[in-house]
């Protein structure tokens, strides 16, 4: 069974920036994915940025040239890089681990990120 501990989140005026941080416990077999979603009150959970067992990445038009996720496969550690954070990047941001091309899945917590003057 895997646990994910997230790190982080916080308030910060636009502009800013914030980095979060994901570590899973133990050894991840099947290794699919790791990513971030996030979900702000009355929308669907959206993925914000993912990176595949190939170092492939994917980003959310909204984040493009603003977050940058990686990982550190020793640590079993996803990180996402936030920068110029607007006010709509406000939400609770999830981390999420699939496994068996995504058959199984983990979910952190979440943490709040609040981006405001």
């Amino acid at each position: 069974q895997v646990q994910l501990v997230e790190s982080g989140g916080g308030l910060v005026q636009p502009g800013g920036s914030l980095r979060l941080s994901c570590a899973a416990s133990g050894s991840i077999f099947g290794f699919s994915a790791m990513g971030w979603y996030r979900q702000a009150p009355g929308k669907q959970r959206e993925l914000v940025a993912h990176i595949t067992s190939g170092d492939s990445t994917n980003y959310a038009d909204s984040v493009k040239g603003r977050f940058t996720i990686s990982r550190d496969n020793a640590k079993n550690t996803v990180y996402l890089q936030m920068n110029s954070l607007k006010p709509e990047d406000t939400a609770v941001y999830y981390c999420n681990v699939q496994q068996w091309g995504g058959q199984v899945n983990y979910w952190g917590q979440g943490t709040q990120v609040t981006v405001s003057s």
